[in-house]
């Protein structure tokens, strides 16, 4: 006997869907019978995502801080495929941790301006550009959020602002939008990925494994696990899916492995006593 396919004839938009947890939402919806739109940055990783995925996948070359790129890949979708019924806002940037004391005051400004550009604006102007289509079809926004949206200690003032901002993004979207369209958001702890860190504060060639391992992600979760992209990507076929989500709106899934039980132990001012 097959297993229903959750998704089967809906089409997706994904940002940041060329490598990561982004690269992991396009394998799964696919698998689940969608079709799928990616605005990805990197000329490099669009070029695997045609050659990998063929016709099942529109992917755009863009820049999610651009209104004009955010509007150009639902277009694209909208021709490819005919509607939209989700959109993934998924790109980010993260601050390699870095603190307040440690940041200078240049840094901080000009790391504020491009960290919140991307993790912020972006879900700003992916969701106005896939917005009309949206309503259209009565469809669902997911953004990709983080431990960092709940609690600290998962990346420094920067970040963790940001992920914090992503929830009231999350939350005015879904008291605008209703009643036709569900805004949710999902929460992932650390993994395997490329995310990097703004140019701004030099982190733009730095991922997320070059400053932590996987023993030391592993090490801090009460499941005691290093989990893969893979692991979190049901929460967003629950969301997207109409057959198992009609009545979730303004929801945050705080998918970090029991992360929340207990936070992340950190002695006050960065003390190890």
């Amino acid at each position: 006997m097959m297993r229903p396919r959750w998704l089967e004839d809906q089409v997706a938009l994904i940002t940041g869907g060329g490598s990561g947890l982004g690269l992991a939402l396009v394998e799964r919806f696919l698998d689940e019978g969608a079709r799928v739109a990616v605005l990805e940055r990197s000329a490099e990783k669009v070029a695997a995502l045609r050659e990998r995925f063929g016709a099942g996948v529109v992917a755009v070359q863009g820049d999610v801080t651009s209104y004009a790129d955010n509007e150009r890949v639902v277009s694209t979708a909208l021709e490819a495929f005919g509607r939209l019924d989700t959109f993934i806002g998924n790109a980010a940037v993260w601050d390699h941790a870095s603190t307040l004391v440690d940041l200078s005051p240049e840094q901080l400004d000009s790391g504020f301006g491009e960290l919140f550009s991307i993790n912020v604006k972006g879900y700003l102007l992916g969701a106005k550009a896939a917005s009309r289509a949206l309503i259209a079809s009565e469809g669902s926004m997911i953004f990709t959020l983080s431990n960092s949206s709940f609690y600290p200690g998962g990346g420094g003032p920067l970040y963790t602002a940001s992920k914090h901002a992503a929830v009231g993004v999350i939350r005015q979207l879904a008291y605008e939008l209703a009643p036709k369209v569900r805004v949710n958001g999902v929460g992932p702890c650390g993994m395997a990925s490329d995310l990097r860190g703004p140019a701004a504060l030099g982190q733009d060639e730095l991922r997320i494994m070059d400053s932590r391992t996987p023993q030391a992600i592993a090490s801090i979760l009460p499941l005691q696990f290093f989990p893969e992209p893979s692991d979190f990507t049901g929460p967003f076929v629950l969301l997207a899916s109409r057959a198992n989500n009609r009545v979730l709106s303004g929801v945050m899934i705080n998918a970090d492995a029991g992360l929340g039980i207990r936070g992340i132990r950190h002695a006050a001012g960065g003390l190890h006593l």
